[in-house]
């Protein structure tokens, strides 16, 4: 138990590390991050469209019955935040009238990566060829969306350092955090909570790349944007085939 502990950790703290390389990555090559978001913003969007709709929402649905209704409140409750930030932070601070466009997306791929701590501790609890398995999957979109956060907080007026340290908040540092918070009860929480909490996240997910990423990245106009949202897809696609 105690070794199924420390590689749920490790793996975890892995899949920070590739996040917090991604923001790093970026940092460093700002220039060529900002003529290329668009690309960025399209992957990211096929990416959490497409593992929403083929893995987490069919797997929310076998362990809850009410995990529909689970999914339209994790839609509607970015939708409402978003619409909070609008009219209480950016009319009333035309300054940071982008806010919205950052701030939302974080707390969706926060609450994902949150959960993605939950799915290491289940994961390795099963076995730990499961908890392999599971870690392949999941390492697969962590370069790219400690990316895209650390973009779309700059486009959302925040300044450099800011931008990072929000980025490894949300995107890094919630894996390990989530492991570690679920590890001790894992074996309190059941199938139909998961359930409900896996269509929560997905109601983000959705909501961040159908209404915020694509919109964004169909006003820029760029010439392949398709072939990255065709490449979010096919590695939407591998994390499933590679789920255990």
């Amino acid at each position: 138990m105690e070794n199924t502990f420390w590689t749920a950790l490790a793996t975890s703290l892995l899949a920070a590390i590739v996040t917090s390389v991604g923001i790093y990555t970026i940092r460093n090559f700002v220039g060529w991050g900002q003529r290329n978001s668009t690309y960025f913003m399209c992957f990211a969007a096929g990416v959490l469209i497409s593992a929403s709709f083929l893995h987490i929402i069919p797997k929310s649905f076998s362990m809850n019955p009410h995990a529909p209704t689970y999914l339209l409140v994790g839609f509607f409750s970015l939708h409402l935040f978003n619409r909070f930030i609008t009219a209480f932070v950016c009319q009333k601070n035309p300054e940071k009238e982008q806010y919205g466009i950052a701030l939302v997306p974080m707390i969706g791929i926060g609450i994902h990566s949150l959960l993605d701590g939950f799915v290491y501790s289940i994961a390795f609890t099963v076995s730990i060829f499961t908890g392999f398995l599971a870690t392949a999957g999941m390492v697969l979109h962590e370069f790219p969306e400690g990316i895209i956060i650390y973009l779309l907080l700059l486009k959302g007026g925040f300044k450099e350092r800011n931008a990072m340290i929000l980025a490894f908040l949300s995107a890094a540092l919630t894996t390990p955090l989530g492991m570690l918070i679920s590890y001790p009860i894992i074996s309190e929480i059941d199938k139909p909570t998961l359930g409900a909490l896996l269509a929560l996240s997905a109601g983000a997910l959705v909501y961040v790349g159908a209404t915020h990423l694509l919109p964004k990245a169909e006003q820029e106009h760029k010439k392949y944007s398709f072939v990255a949202l065709s490449g979010g897809v096919l590695v939407a696609i591998i994390i499933v085939l590679s789920k255990p």
